[in-house]
């Protein structure tokens, strides 16, 4: 029996012994993502204390790290801390975009960037099997599922043919509301409409710049790019409705009688260029001789002189029509990008000033344009709401330097630009030598790698390429 007896507590001995092993690895992998988070919010919260850009609660120790505030031009012999790694964010943060929090932009309606003290001063991971992107024209086409693991549009848009999961890709059809041909056949309907040379709506370049109102997936404006354009797409909920789903067609019906719309156009001095079927094409006048002949009273009036028609910021809406300038007349598309515009002498400027900057920015791009492709450049301390790994090539001319003068951290600054950079993606950057060699100390951390660094002037060209790497996640979930 005593035996037995032992055996037995053994047995249940070993039976706790499991179940508490069990619990503390449960509690190791539970508490690993929350803290792998919080390290990140207290590295980010660190270094922004090093940089005295934290709240008023740390302004004495800020105060005594003011002298190293302002990294560019230090010593190699001061004290300052370079980390040999970035915190990894966790994989639920692979697709984080720091001002656009989807609990918040219900309750805030604007945008929200954190804090300081609360950003995520770690590198986002890319998603689970992430692969390098297929390149341009095709990806126009097709993405890589992987990349963007977001298919519920094509089950929910079947029957409008958006896009179409096939096997390990996502393959985009040029298909929707109004395109049930393709996009590509609609675009060239619009072009034989106009009667235009080879179907082609850009017109020998006089058609550069498209504005598409209420789209669904930017497939009209991603087809328009083989012509040529180049297209502004907004979806229905970014118009002017703010956010807020109201009937606009229906109360056209209370404040246009019939034929009102064909009235009120031609008063605005457009034609009919074509009709056909449900499409009609109205043409706004090349000259202000229309305008010229209205009958007094005429609404909508002509702007006063006085109205400044570049002045959109912060200005009361009229409802006006700007007369055109006695220089106004664009060249077509491409000449149009090294013309002198028109207008130039309305701002001051004269034709050999716009041809030496062209000159120079001609020079500039020839020397990238062995590596690179189109490009954005936002100069702002904030974060840039747009999706993470958007952009095949970043371009900072000065940007470090201007933030440095603002008080904004540069370590933030080069996590973000990692945040919107692709995967083997390029950053050129264009700045003073500090500022370089600042840089070169965050290569490892960032996974960044250098390419080529050339002196110009005052200023050094530095190009630099972002390393692909997974997460240990990532690549289980792979195999």
């Amino acid at each position: 029996m005593r035996g037995r007896a032992d055996g037995s507590q053994r047995r249940r001995l070993l039976t706790s012994l499991c179940v508490v092993a069990v619990f503390l690895v449960f509690l190791y992998v539970y508490h690993g993502s929350i803290f792998g988070s919080q390290k990140a919010l207290e590295y980010g919260s660190r270094s922004l204390r090093k940089l005295g850009l934290t709240g008023d609660e740390d302004a004495d120790l800020g105060s005594k790290l003011d002298e190293s505030s302002s990294k560019f031009g230090q010593e190699d012999g001061e004290d300052v801390v370079i980390p040999k790694s970035f915190p990894v964010c966790d994989d639920r943060h692979s697709e984080l975009i720091p001002c656009l929090d989807r609990n918040l932009i219900y309750q805030m309606r604007l945008k929200h960037c954190p804090l300081p003290e609360r950003r995520y001063n770690c590198l986002i991971p890319p998603p689970a099997g992430y692969k390098v992107p297929i390149k341009w024209p095709k990806s126009r086409d097709e993405v890589w599922k992987a990349n963007i693991p977001h298919t519920h549009l094509a089950h929910e848009k079947s029957d409008q043919n958006w896009m179409v999961v096939k096997g390990e890709k996502i393959v985009f059809p040029g298909g929707g509301t109004h395109f049930h041909y393709g996009a590509d056949k609609y675009i060239a309907s619009l072009a034989n409409m106009l009667n235009f040379s080879n179907n082609n709506l850009n017109n020998e370049g006089r058609i550069r710049t498209v504005f598409d109102v209420g789209c669904g997936v930017a497939s009209f404006g991603a087809y328009l790019l083989s012509s040529d354009i180049i297209t502004m797409s907004l979806a229905p909920n970014e118009c002017i409705r703010t956010r807020s789903n109201l009937p606009w067609r229906e109360e056209f019906l209370h404040i246009l009688n019939m034929g009102e719309m064909s009235a009120l156009v031609e008063r605005m001095c457009w034609r009919i260029a074509a009709k056909r079927n449900q499409t009609v094409i109205w043409q706004k006048p090349v000259t202000n001789d229309c305008y010229m002949e209205r009958a007094p009273g005429t609404q909508p009036p002509l702007c006063r002189s006085d109205d400044d028609p570049d002045a959109v910021w912060g200005v009361q809406m009229e409802a006006c029509i700007t007369p055109y300038s006695d220089r106004s007349e664009l060249a077509p598309w491409p000449a149009r990008s090294t013309a002198p515009p028109p207008r130039l002498a309305d701002f001051g400027y004269s034709k050999d000033i716009f041809e030496k900057d062209t000159e120079v920015w001609m020079q500039r791009v020839e020397s990238y344009w062995n590596l690179l492709s189109p490009k954005i450049t936002s100069d702002t301390c904030e974060a840039f709401s747009t999706y993470p790994r958007t952009y095949d090539l970043l371009h900072a001319w000065t940007v470090f330097s201007e933030i440095e003068k603002k008080g904004c951290s540069a370590e933030d600054l080069l996590i973000e630009m990692d945040r919107i950079l692709r995967p083997t993606g390029f950053v050129i950057i264009r700045d003073k030598p500090s500022v370089i060699e600042f840089v070169k100390k965050y290569l490892t951390a960032l996974h960044w790698e250098a390419v080529s660094n050339e002196r110009d002037g005052d200023e050094l060209v530095f190009l630099i390429q972002k390393k692909m790497w997974l997460t240990s996640e990532s690549l289980r979930d792979t195999e």
